[in-house]
């Protein structure tokens, strides 16, 4: 057995609607703790171009890097996390497709009284959540003010993204860490659960909204630690 070092770098994935910003709770206790850690601005336009996004990162990281995704940010990470210098990836409340899926096919037959997103029928192309909504589903357990600017301030998600599919996860050759938000209503905890146990990931569960890596970055941060010390063979 070859042990890894332990990961130094993060790279942080948002999800659909949102940017990277939310990520700075996550990305201020990561460094408070020594790694260096950088934000994809992922534009989710198509899994194509934010795979590429999250690749032009990667390639400037200098050793071990933890790949963390929230949401849609899960397609991306294990299309990117083949590169040389993925150590992990880790799941925050996100889609962990396989090969052949993306996440349409994993939103294609919800459970019977799952939860339904208040997804906006298509602009050109580009899906966005119901405002007047969106703190309930989305951002549940964050105060009103930060929920509302969320949703006033969300990012178009293209259909192109939505039907990318990936082709070589990554999960299959990497440790894998998933945290499952259980109060989630855009992506119900059990879905979360299922990926999580096919992924082989290594679960962590905890009380949040899908806004979790916003309202909890201590907790999201810690998983990620855990994750930078995981030793591959």
């Amino acid at each position: 057995m070859s042990i890894v070092p332990e990961a130094q770098n993060v790279i942080l994935v948002h999800g659909g609607f949102v940017d990277g910003s939310g990520w700075k709770g996550v990305y201020d206790v990561l460094r408070a703790d020594g790694y260096r850690v950088t934000v994809v601005q992922n534009p989710t336009l198509s899994l194509a171009g934010d795979v590429a996004a999250t690749r032009m990162a990667l390639d400037a990281q200098d050793g071990p890097t933890v790949l963390a995704g929230h949401s849609y940010g899960g397609p991306v990470i294990p299309e990117a996390g083949n590169h040389d210098d993925v150590s992990a990836l880790v799941y925050i409340a996100a889609f962990a497709p396989d090969k052949d899926e993306s996440v349409n096919t994993l939103i294609a037959d919800p459970a019977p009284g799952a939860p339904v997103p208040p997804i906006l029928p298509p602009r050109e192309g580009f899906l966005f959540l119901d405002r007047k909504k969106f703190g309930a589903s989305f951002a549940g357990d964050l105060p009103d003010e930060e929920a509302r600017f969320l949703a006033d301030s969300q990012v178009p998600w293209g259909l192109e993204a939505l039907g990318g599919t990936v082709t070589r996860p990554a999960w299959r050759t990497r440790p894998s860490f998933y945290l499952v938000a259980t109060d989630d209503r855009m992506i119900p905890p059990p879905v979360q659960r299922t990926m999580a146990e096919r992924a082989g990931a290594t679960v962590t569960e905890t009380g949040g909204s899908h806004a979790v890596y916003v309202s909890k970055p201590a907790e999201v941060a810690a998983l990620i630690r855990r994750a930078a010390g995981a030793a591959t063979a």
